[in-house]
């Protein structure tokens, strides 16, 4: 709830439409939607969470961060020459969401520490890929990358 005046009749009125079963925007921590996202990595906020990354016409790679974390800058540049390999993809959106500043809102994406990488394919987003064990250097994220997504349009390189 997040009136923009609140006295004891807001309040009444707020729970007996919960009482009621009526359908509750929930409040929902973002930062401002960027107005220029056209970068080789997208950036995702709160309000921007469910048109990004749980698009049915995409695979998206998301990485939860958070702007204090040493691993997290180290990954930056790795994870910005990702983006620029895949920027042709029509089908592939590699993002990045800053965890501190912004929520996430769905529960299939726990966020336990940073950074936090999850391949969302197109037909399953309620069954998100969590990329552990790996490297986190452009070989091991590209082959997480094309061992889950959907639909490719390069072709594989060659060893």
């Amino acid at each position: 709830m997040e009136p923009e005046e609140f006295d004891s009749d807001v309040l009444r009125q707020f729970v007996l439409a919960f009482k009621k079963g009526r359908k509750l925007k929930p409040i929902v921590k973002s930062q401002p939607v960027p107005k220029n996202n056209k970068g080789p990595v997208k950036v995702v906020v709160g309000k921007t969470f469910d048109t990004i990354v749980m698009d049915p016409k995409n695979d998206v790679l998301i990485e939860f961060y958070a702007p204090w974390c040493g691993h997290c800058k180290k990954l930056e540049p790795v994870y910005t020459e990702l983006g620029k390999k895949y920027k042709n993809e029509k089908n592939l959106v590699i993002a990045k969401m800053d965890a501190t500043a912004n929520d996430v809102t769905s529960d299939r994406y726990k966020v336990e520490g940073f950074p936090t990488i999850y391949f969302a394919p197109r037909d399953k987003k309620n069954n998100p890929i969590k990329f552990e064990g790996g490297d986190r250097d452009l070989e091991h994220l590209s082959k997480f990358v094309e061992e889950h997504a959907t639909k490719l349009s390069r072709t594989k390189e060659e060893l």
